[in-house]
């Protein structure tokens, strides 16, 4: 009995320490584009040398939000920090992208909270490195897009 106790603990202090590196991580240089398309928009952020990091999607006809990040493998999740609400999000690999992708309802508590987060949004997936990121308008115009 006491080992399921212990083991919850341990995964809680891990979340945590993952929660507190982000806190105070400064986010990576580069900047927010904003696109119509077709079928919504997208807001696509790219690092200071141009490759694209992170992807927010709406796609009108679903009205689903849908955020990427680039990754080199598989993982069950993506944890998403904000200053106001930290979030695992059940997530999916696409090895011909390498990207993990997780999908949002539009009126999702974390999409407000990534539009509204102080600073830095956070993004980390098992032991690939975090993506920090700044909170710019781009990303929350797709957000609007899709409850529009």
């Amino acid at each position: 009995m006491r080992f399921p106790i212990v083991a919850a603990l341990a995964l809680t202090a891990a979340s945590s320490l993952a929660a507190q590196d982000l806190e105070i991580a400064a986010p990576i240089a580069g900047a927010w584009t904003y696109a119509a398309t077709g079928g919504g928009s997208e807001a696509r952020f790219a690092d200071a040398s141009g490759n694209p990091q992170l992807w927010m999607q709406c796609t009108r006809a679903t009205r689903r939000v849908t955020i990427a990040k680039t990754a080199s493998a598989a993982a069950p999740f993506l944890n998403v920090w904000t200053s106001s609400l930290t979030r695992n999000v059940a997530a999916s690999f696409n090895p011909a992208t390498a990207r993990l992708t997780v999908e949002l309802a539009p009126f999702d508590p974390l999409l407000d909270a990534i539009a509204t987060s102080r600073g830095r949004v956070g993004f980390s997936a098992g032991t690939q490195p975090a993506l920090v990121v700044p909170p710019w308008a781009e990303a929350s115009r797709v957000i609007e897009d899709c409850r529009a």
